[in-house]
């Protein structure tokens, strides 16, 4: 039979089944191949909460969303287009995601009594066969009879094994499906398993055996190419978040001299951080997994104060442990990275699921009057920035640093272009060798920026003191004085706002510099943002996209901005945390368009909220009537 082929725009896929069915490596093959081709594209891995849920059960299904194309990919896609199911449970935990129309491949043998039962779906009632998929593009395949037969004969592997290896039969499928080529793949497989050759060969047999299945079998007749993306010229790479970061902290050490030391201990979903560091020995970084949160961050602070830049990360309850160690930074006044990867909460939450619910803790989260910068990251790639303009503040204004991620992204992954290290900004450390004061030092005389001189132990003559107790003001000795605190507390507070003279003003992502709706961001809505705002802008609507990278201090222009609209738009993956600083700091009414579920924002959710409050506005204006 004669097969077509379709040239497409963008494709969105998402992979789907027990944790033990390897969706996660099949996304991120796939993803690695769409890369090297020159996609453009954005993923959402979407992990079980549990780490051991029950096989077949809803709770156990695991998820793998690409978005791939030609043109601008600024999302994992608000639904997919095919959805590949290994049973029962991963098609009712993911129909909803598939469009009207779309494509459901499904393997049959997840669909017998028992994984219908473990979903709870009656055994009368088997979704491949009661005629409730109508609306959808269904094709079956009984992938684990295929994959036991394809190396019954001479594998050398038991059942189980086998087993273990059918979503590469998946995967090669899909690949001629997308006509991709299989060699990323096939060199994957043999660097990973090249000690094991009868897993090595039987992995890309059947890798192999699934292309072929899709140029044999008869039920599939249309094949789908997306051609490459038009991105600038440069050399790029598929990165993850969380590997972003790393880069990023390690170019930060290349451009200020500092060697990096990291203490973190492990938490989802910032433990990959401290795995893509130690990778980084031959820079000079120093990996420590500590025995706890408060472990680690006092590690950094010794780190610090021996000359070396301190960095450490966690997500929400770990930021919790190490707020008063983060006090005791601040009070010291020394350069430190506090990288917090949010997730759901409060408590432990949802570990494995994204939410931008620690902005406040972030903000407030300290004993006393302890105010710190903070910058947010707004894409897997852009953790890059993030996290080296993080070690520059940091650095260059002697003081800890936050950095805002989020699950989404630390584990999403995008094209990145590596940036050339001539393009980055040198970063300079205040390092003292002698004596600021007439024939004396003084640890806390401040310059032009109000940060104090770095002087760290060894260097002759300037040992001083330093600990959690109030300072006297330069001298840094122990201060009980009422207007002592009180100056100290004003003086410190005024060298974090004091930053805003050294970050760039903020711009506009798109839009008009005046006009009727301007929808502001932070971190990860990036995407869905600015999605929801080209095509509102297309159709003809006033709107314009404000993301915010410095969230403390904010840049000096961003207030003259927020005035310049009737109306401004917040969506946040919270119950309103900017929300509230912006009303409270530039006194606008700020309508806020919140998202609490574990997951991100899709652009419809926000475009839809756009068309809503523009016609409510348009409506009142005839109403009044006025004329336009």
């Amino acid at each position: 039979m004669t097969k077509t082929n379709e040239v497409l725009d963008s494709v969105a896929i998402r992979f789907a089944g027990d944790s033990g069915d390897g969706m996660q490596l099949t996304g991120t093959q796939f993803t690695d191949t769409a890369a090297i081709l020159g996609n453009d594209l954005s993923t959402f891995p979407d992990f079980p909460a549990e780490i051991r849920a029950p096989q077949g059960t809803l709770a156990g299904v695991s998820g793998f969303q690409i978005h791939f194309g030609s043109v601008e990919i600024n999302t994992p896609g608000d639904y997919c287009d095919v959805l590949v199911v290994m049973n029962a449970a991963a098609l009712k935990a993911n129909l909803r995601e598939l469009k009207e129309g779309g494509i459901i491949i499904a393997n049959i043998d997840g669909f017998d009594p028992k994984n219908l039962r473990l979903a709870n779906i009656a055994p009368d009632q088997n979704p491949l066969e009661n005629g409730s998929l109508s609306k959808y593009q269904v094709f079956t395949m009984d992938v684990t009879k295929i994959t036991r037969a394809a190396l019954a004969n001479d594998s050398g592997l038991g059942v189980k094994e086998i087993d273990r290896s059918k979503n590469m039969f998946v995967l090669g499928f899909i690949y001629w499906m997308y006509n991709r080529n299989l060699d990323h793949s096939i060199k994957f497989l043999t660097e990973k398993f090249g000690k094991k050759p009868d897993i090595l060969d039987a992995n890309i047999k059947l890798l192999k055996a699934g292309y072929n299945y899709g140029e044999t079998v008869e039920t599939f007749t249309t094949r789908f190419t997306v051609e490459p993306a038009k991105m600038a010229p440069g050399t790029y790479r598929n990165i993850m978040g969380n590997q972003a970061a790393a880069i990023g902290l390690v170019a930060a050490s290349e451009k200020s001299g500092l060697p990096i030391f990291y203490g973190s201990y492990p938490i989802t979903p910032a433990s990959d951080i401290l795995h893509e560091l130690s990778k980084y020995k031959h820079f000079g970084v120093r990996t420590y997994q500590a025995e706890d949160e408060i472990a680690a961050i006092c590690s950094i602070i010794g780190a610090s104060f021996g000359g070396h830049l301190g960095v450490t990360a966690s997500s929400g309850p770990g930021i919790a442990l190490k707020t008063e160690a983060m006090g005791l930074g601040f009070m010291l006044e020394l350069p430190m990275v506090v990288i917090d990867v949010q997730r759901g909460g409060p408590s432990t939450g949802l570990p494995t699921k994204t939410e931008q619910s620690d902005l406040l803790q972030a903000y407030y989260g300290r004993n006393g009057e302890a105010p710190l910068p903070i910058v947010a990251a707004c894409s897997p790639a852009d953790c890059f920035d993030a996290a080296f303009q993080a070690c520059k503040i940091a650095i260059e204004h002697m003081t800890p640093c936050f950095m805002l991620s989020d699950g989404f992204i630390a584990n999403g992954a995008e094209p990145w272009m590596f940036p050339k290290s001539e393009d980055l900004p040198k970063i300079t450390p205040p390092f003292i060798t002698e004596f600021n004061a007439d024939g004396k030092f003084l640890p806390y005389k401040r310059d032009e920026k109000l940060s104090r001189p770095w002087a760290v132990p060894g260097v002759k003559d300037l040992q001083h003191r330093i600990g959690g107790i109030e300072k006297q003001h330069e001298t840094g000795n122990i201060s009980y004085d009422p207007e002592n605190h009180e100056f100290m507390v004003k003086l410190r507070e005024e060298k974090v706002e004091r930053i805003a003279n050294y970050i760039p003003e903020q711009k506009l992502d798109s839009g008009n510099a005046k006009g009727k709706m301007l929808v502001v961001g932070w971190g990860s809505t990036y995407g869905a943002i600015r999605s929801a705002c080209t095509k509102a802008r297309a159709e003809g609507y006033d709107v314009s996209h404000a993301h915010i990278r410095y969230l403390r201090p904010f840049p000096k222009n961003l207030g003259e901005i927020l005035n310049n609209y009737d109306m401004i738009l917040m969506p946040e993956m919270n119950n309103g945390q900017l929300v509230k600083i912006i009303r409270d700091k530039y006194f606008v009414p700020a309508i806020p368009l919140n998202k609490i579920m574990g997951l991100p924002f899709t652009s419809h959710e926000i475009y839809d909220k756009i068309i809503e409050l523009l016609k409510v506005e348009e409506t009142v204006f005839a109403s009044n009537g006025a004329t336009k």
